[in-house]
């Protein structure tokens, strides 16, 4: 069974960055697509970006331009890179993975990552 954790949120002030990482544990994710959610306060959780394992990647228009995902396959690793963060950002992030994309049936705890203004 593949564990996900996920690993690097904190928090930061608006304008920062932060490096999440999400390391799978059990057998290889190579062949998995990946993806970072986020769920904030009230809200319900949302998708962030995704990546195949070919490296084709989708990112939510939200954060397009911002945070970059990418994955180092050897290291059994999927990261994603936060950029010019914003409070609106403020969010627990959870990793994910599934062999076509959605619905995702693997599911990390969460980082929570927080943005002051």
């Amino acid at each position: 069974q593949v564990q996900l954790v996920e690993s690097g949120g904190g928090l930061v002030q608006a304008g920062g960055s932060l490096r999440l990482s999400c390391a799978a544990s059990g057998r290889t994710v190579r062949w998995l697509v990946m993806a970072w959610f986020c769920q904030a306060p009230g809200k319900e959780r949302e998708f962030v970006a995704s990546i195949s394992w070919t490296g084709g990647r989708t990112i939510a228009d939200s954060v397009k331009g911002r945070f970059t995902i990418s994955r180092d396959n050897d290291k059994n690793t999927v990261f994603l890179q936060m950029n010019s963060l914003k409070p609106e950002d403020t969010a627990v992030y959870y990793c994910a993975a599934g062999p076509r994309g959605p619905p995702y049936d693997l599911w990390g705890q969460g980082t929570q990552v927080t943005v002051s203004s």
